[in-house]
């Protein structure tokens, strides 16, 4: 029995394995970076509300700047592809980080925004720099190789805090 479960599993391992690797779809990137950067835009607008934190108003007026901008690049780029994107939306862990900066108050809300976007810049420089790398349209491709640079530029911003 035992010979014939690693058996199994040995023919299933390659099947698994390309599965993994097998590029996204552009409905998805385009969906994944448009939820991705309405979280940026609606946490840093509720943090500039309470912040007297000079430098992170200065960085949540950055990340509104850009997101709005990449937001509106990925849009393009899609209908370049032949897609035609729904506006974009917070997916469910975006809803739940800015229900919880909602929750928070004062310097616990700068805190807790700051820890946030450390985690969301690491899913969003991942999306773009692997769409980039092996995506399946070429003008999105374009703009998740554009963008992650710009992701990548608030993660050291990130870091200075």
């Amino acid at each position: 029995m035992t010979k014939l479960l690693t058996l199994a599993a040995m023919v299933a391992l390659p099947a698994v394995a390309a599965i993994a690797q097998a590029p996204m779809a552009a409905s998805t990137y385009v969906i994944k970076a448009g939820g991705g950067d309405q979280y940026e835009i609606q946490s840093s607008r509720l943090v500039l509300i309470s912040t007297k934190n000079a430098k992170l108003r200065s960085f949540a007026t950055m990340m509104v700047t850009d997101h709005t901008k990449s937001t509106a690049d990925v849009k393009a780029a899609a209908m370049r592809a032949g897609l035609h994107p729904a506006p974009p939306k917070l997916d469910a862990m975006g809803t739940k980080n800015v229900a919880a900066l909602r929750a928070a108050n004062g310097t616990a809300r700068d805190r807790l925004y700051v820890e946030q976007q450390k985690a969301a810049h690491q899913r969003a420089l991942t999306l773009h720099q692997s769409y980039a790398q092996s995506g399946t349209a070429a003008p999105l491709r374009a703009v998740a190789g554009s963008v992650a640079p710009v992701v990548q530029g608030h993660i050291s911003e990130l870091s200075a805090m």
